[in-house]
């Protein structure tokens, strides 16, 4: 129901400028029976209304294995699959997916434990596959736009700066701690369905120190006996959020927070980068010289 009320809600207010959208959806085997309902959920919704079926054109999945998930392109959207390495590039590409997006390690919430972080990334995930590349991880105007564009992606994706925007319905706290943290105020731990980014807190820090007492856990291949007190940290976590308890809420976000300092519109936002990105990328020849 709320899945099916949120698409229709994006539907009408994009509806006058014909918007086109899609869905995310986390694949991870933690997570897999939401991830079967979610993707029912949404077909059953394009099928149902025309007008959803004309702006809901797309499909992202991510955190998990996509070679289940080829049937997606059976109902006609267009695939897309988040991936942290070559590896992960070439197993999408080979399922079917239309587009990547390459996911630095500096990104917001779920990550890879495998610190490759997007300058080398994306150009070794366009050299390793044949289909239009999506930068994400680190970007936040349109000086990163021109370089994901260098490093021969198609375009970016953003989450964090989307966060500290105007219209965004995140929690005013969400929004505030994004503005006033700096690039190293991040912390990366166990999460509930793998590797979290977190903006650094009193309870970001508690869930790292649980992570980092399991390490040795982690190399032996020994199961793990604290997933109950992570999954309580997290809890309490996000109800600490609603509650605008700064210093025990949970939030996400990635190292691109040390870049972001107001709360623009959509709009605005959208425009700077466009603006931003076209003068980087007319003034860039000139540093370029042949002898």
């Amino acid at each position: 129901v709320i899945l099916r009320k949120s698409i229709e809600r994006v539907v009408t207010e994009t509806k006058s400028s014909g918007g086109i959208f899609g869905v995310n959806i986390p694949v991870a085997t933690e997570f897999i029976l939401a991830s079967e309902m979610f993707f029912r959920e949404t077909v059953t919704a394009v099928q149902e209304s025309s007008d959803i079926e004309r702006a809901l054109r797309v499909i992202i999945t991510s955190a998990g294995n996509p070679k289940p998930w080829g049937v997606i392109k059976e109902h006609g959207f267009i695939w897309i699959h988040v991936v942290p390495s070559v590896y992960h590039a070439k197993k999408a590409v080979a399922a079917g997916a239309d587009i990547v997006v390459a996911s630095g390690h500096e990104g917001g919430a779920h990550v890879s434990w495998d610190p490759v972080h997007s300058m080398v990334l994306l150009p070794a995930v366009v050299k390793a596959v044949d289909v239009p590349l999506v930068g994400a991880g680190g970007f936040s105007d349109g000086r990163g736009l021109a370089a994901a564009l260098c490093l021969g992606g198609k375009g970016i994706q953003m989450g964090t700066r989307f966060i500290a925007t105007k219209e965004s319905d995140f929690e005013p706290i969400w929004k505030q701690a994004i503005i006033h943290r700096e690039e190293r105020n991040t912390l990366v731990g166990r999460g509930l369905f793998g590797p979290m980014r977190f903006l650094r807190n009193e309870r970001a820090e508690q869930i790292v120190k649980r992570t980092l007492n399991d390490i040795p856990e982690f190399f032996l291949g020994e199961p793990l006996d604290s997933n109950e007190d992570i999954l309580d940290l997290e809890r309490s976590g996000f109800d600490d959020l609603i509650d605008a308890k700064e210093d025990t809420a949970l939030m996400f976000g990635g190292e691109v927070v040390g870049r972001i300092d107001d709360l623009p519109s959509t709009h605005e936002l959208i425009q700077s980068i466009i603006s931003e990105a076209i003068e980087v990328l007319k003034n860039t020849p000139q540093y370029v010289r042949q002898s």
